[in-house]
């Protein structure tokens, strides 16, 4: 008599669920994490903004004109090569400015929103869900953790 060798139908459907188990823990962590790895962007995007927006004010005395082809805040130039999320400035003044970042729908970062202006106050306005916004700083994890 020969003895048939290999895996019961329960044995698999046990390893099945153990994975299905491994799988549904892990992937809200692994979300978050990717999550945080495109905020990256955003973060550095406003922050090189920002230095290029002071230099521009340094040879110009005020932010007037910050907007045309080629200059930091011209859309063009803030939105080369990016895409997490949509960047804008407004409030272009004398001596006031704000540099907006948008997260894109496509990307899996809508409502998420950070902003930077000529006094380096950060916001984010965050609507994810189970993220939180913060009025001092920019969020990068849930929370509201800065």
């Amino acid at each position: 008599m020969r003895r048939h060798a290999g895996f019961t139908m329960i044995e698999v459907m046990i390893v099945v669920a153990i994975v299905a188990i491994l799988a549904a823990i892990a992937y809200p962590g692994y979300s978050d994490y990717v999550r945080r790895g495109k905020i990256a962007e955003a973060l550095g995007t406003l922050a090189e903004t920002r230095a290029k927006m002071e230099q521009f004010y340094l040879d110009n005395r005020t932010y007037l004109g910050s907007d045309a082809a080629n200059m930091p805040c011209d859309a063009t130039v803030l939105n080369n090569g990016k895409r997490h999320f949509t960047y804008a400035c407004a409030n272009l003044g004398l001596n006031t400015y704000q540099v907006n970042a948008n997260g894109n729908a496509t990307e899996g970062m809508n409502g998420f929103g950070y902003t930077v202006n000529e006094q380096n106050q950060r916001t984010s306005t965050i609507t994810a869900s189970g993220w939180t916004g913060n009025a001092t700083c920019w969020v990068i994890k849930k929370g509201g953790v800065c």
